[in-house]
């Protein structure tokens, strides 16, 4: 078995969750000791194909000349797309058509959740249809004095300071205005995002408001590596506000960090997460400001524990042998 993990630009989109997806398919083809290929013109038994853009089709054609199966990963719906880039809204309608066109091309849909899912069935795609999470490399995420002190450092952070992160691209929809309205309101702690979008692409009104932050809000840029797996499990909290996703790598990363979680209640959560036992959600900015005291209160408590156990449950090495088993059965059928 040969398969072809394809992501068209991945350049431009490694900094991102679709971009970590990729990493984890190439990691669990080496750990499962299935032969693979970034290059869709190669051969191959299954397209395993991930983005959305014009070579894409170019590329289920290509595979289906070969007779090879084509699987296609739906990290991208209408939903998620909304309220990103500028001119993201208007675009909306145009691209769930583009979608339902491309995803029906395929003999089998995989997607991160049940939610992700059902929003694709509810396009009346007819494809067969399974939720598979993109997984996550615990030991990668597992906490080390080592990398928090090089967080402690970057950032210039003292033993009294409470430390609250977010990690996502700069849109409307992952939460960034109410993040920077959060941290306005609580003025004593620091609030540091990480991520960052060309800004060309960005709409006025994040523009306006990044320029308009209080002091304590921070956005540093992509940092990739110690830095920011030290800031994963180092800081207080993280929080992630934003108001809609098909799964949240970075939630995950959190969860794998031993970190208090504060999420807002969105539907992709509820078949996994549970407010007050692996997490806490929040509804508004109100109970928002509750979850960040109630974590400040309660340093030692069983959420972040409980939290481990559900990014466990979702360990590359369990996500990985899953995903064999979806080729294979693709393969004999």
């Amino acid at each position: 078995m040969k398969v072809c993990i394809y992501f068209e630009g991945i350049d431009n989109i490694s900094k991102s969750g679709i971009g970590r997806a990729f990493k984890h398919q190439m990691r669990i083809c080496e750990q499962q000791n299935i032969e693979y290929t970034t290059d869709y013109k190669d051969n191959y038994d299954i397209l395993h194909i991930n983005t959305v853009f014009l070579k894409s089709n170019e590329a289920i054609s290509y595979a289906r000349k070969q007779g090879a199966k084509v699987i296609y990963h739906a990290h991208s719906t209408k939903e998620d797309f909304e309220n990103s880039f500028t001119f993201s809204n208007f675009l909306a309608p145009g691209l769930k058509k583009w979608l339902i066109y491309l995803y029906s091309k395929a003999d089998l849909i995989i997607t991160p959740t049940e939610y992700s899912k059902k929003l694709l069935e509810g396009y009346g795609i007819k494809v067969p249809i399974v939720s598979l999470s993109n997984g996550i490399n615990i030991n990668r995420f597992k906490p080390s004095r080592d990398k928090e002190i090089k967080f402690y450092k970057y950032f210039d952070i003292k033993k009294e300071d409470i430390v609250i992160i977010s990690v996502g691209l700069w849109f409307e929809r992952k939460g960034i205005l109410d993040f920077i309205k959060l941290a306005k309101s609580l003025p004593n702690y620091k609030f540091i995002w990480f991520g960052q979008t060309p800004k060309v692409s960005i709409p006025p009104k994040i523009t306006s408001a990044m320029e308009n932050k209080s002091n304590n809000c921070f956005f540093p840029g992509y940092i990739s590596g110690d830095i920011i797996e030290g800031a994963f499990s180092g800081a207080n909290m993280f929080v992630f506000m934003s108001y809609e996703e098909t799964e949240g790598i970075v939630v995950l990363e959190a969860l794998a960090s031993k970190q208090n979680v504060l999420i807002r209640d969105i539907p992709v959560y509820q078949d996994w997460l549970s407010d007050k036992v692996n997490v806490l959600k929040a509804k508004n900015l109100k109970s928002f400001r509750q979850g960040i005291e109630y974590f400040i209160d309660n340093p030692i408590n069983n959420i972040r524990l409980n939290g481990y156990e559900v990014a466990k449950d979702k360990d590359i090495n369990l996500i990985g042998k899953r995903l064999k088993e979806i080729y294979q059965e693709l393969l004999n059928s």
